[in-house]
């Protein structure tokens, strides 16, 4: 039987089902149900958008785009966008799909914070830019049909989105405080770290090797 919510199928693809399993087992549900809403949403907003994003891609995009939180990919610091990304990127060529997929792939995780951007970008860029941004902050909601809303809400709870949403942001860059520079993530640290305090770009090159 095919998987709807709020009239959006989710993929019944092998990829699409090993990306959820593996969700279950490495996030916790506050994680896993934020996933599964960025795809929902973002569904929703490229269907009235006109926009016809690969529902495979766009899925595994919002499965994976927060997975760098939780299991740091590399042995180097880097953004946990990156983390995410490139997690994505070993699922998809493990999985047999072609570099240019999992390029797409790449771009949507890696943009998903970025302001401004993805929205001008490929459909899978955008939408999953475009659910984060409705789970997270709100945008777009009072766009969106209320029942569908409730619907997705109905499978995929909030709970006390907010507040564990934050600490989990917390608590996966607070040991890679410097990765954060130049990004809206940046913003929590600075919230909720006692003693962390942002390195601005004018600092950066005022401080530059260059005598004037």
């Amino acid at each position: 039987m095919t998987d709807i919510v709020a009239g959006v199928d989710i993929p019944e693809t092998a990829a699409a089902a090993e990306a959820t399993d593996f969700l279950r087992e490495t996030v916790d549900p506050l994680l896993f149900h934020h996933s599964r809403r960025v795809f929902l949403f973002g569904s929703l907003h490229a269907r009235a958008l006109g926009l016809r994003p690969d529902p495979e891609l766009l899925y595994i995009s919002a499965m994976f785009h927060d997975t760098g939180l939780v299991t740091p990919f590399s042995d180097t610091e880097q953004r946990f966008e990156l983390d995410s990304a490139d997690h994505a990127r070993r699922f998809l060529l493990g999985h047999g799909f072609p570099e240019s997929s999992a390029d797409v792939v790449w771009t949507a995780i890696a943009l998903h914070t970025t302001p401004g951007v993805p929205g001008r970008m490929g459909p899978e860029t955008a939408a999953t830019n475009y659910g984060v941004l409705t789970d997270v902050v709100g945008w777009g909601l009072d766009g969106l049909d209320g029942g569908q809303v409730d619907d997705i809400v109905a499978v995929h709870p909030r709970g006390d989105f907010k507040k564990e949403f934050l600490q989990a942001f917390v608590e996966g860059l607070r040991n890679r405080p410097d990765t954060t520079y130049g990004t809206v993530n940046a913003d929590v640290l600075e919230h909720f770290v006692p003693g962390f305090r942002r390195t601005t770009m004018v600092e950066r090159i005022t401080g530059a090797p260059w005598p004037t």
